[in-house]
């Protein structure tokens, strides 16, 4: 129980720092990449949500994991198209990382495997 609100922290704080760095991408990408980068966001929070009320959690951590896979993809074409400075790329991502390393957790327990 602890882990899952451990996680969803992680998740808020991943949210306030990528909102100021969405807002510094340029016009044409506020509907576009912005709209795709925020969306996906709210899929993790959703499914973070999620998992935490279901009794049966894995297919929805699996799909949590997927989002975070979506979100890491979008990081990095933003960071290759130059809309994300570099220092802000690393710093999110290891937002992202951090996220990543405790679902993965998760998922060990859910699935039976001892932590490591």
């Amino acid at each position: 129980m602890a882990t899952e609100l451990q996680i969803l922290q992680k998740i808020f704080d991943m949210f306030e720092y990528a909102y100021p760095a969405l807002a510094q991408y340029p016009k044409s990408e506020k509907y576009a990449l912005v709209v795709d980068i925020k969306r996906c966001m709210d899929l993790i929070l959703e499914r973070c949500i999620e998992a935490q009320k279901k009794y049966y959690k894995k297919s929805t951590l699996q799909e949590l994991d997927v989002e975070l896979s979506k979100l890491r993809a979008y990081m990095r074409l933003s960071h290759d198209l130059g809309f994300l400075p570099p220092k802000k790329y690393e710093v999110w991502s290891a937002k992202v990382v951090e996220i990543g390393k405790m679902l993965g957790g998760w998922l060990k327990t859910v699935n039976g495997q001892p932590k490591t």
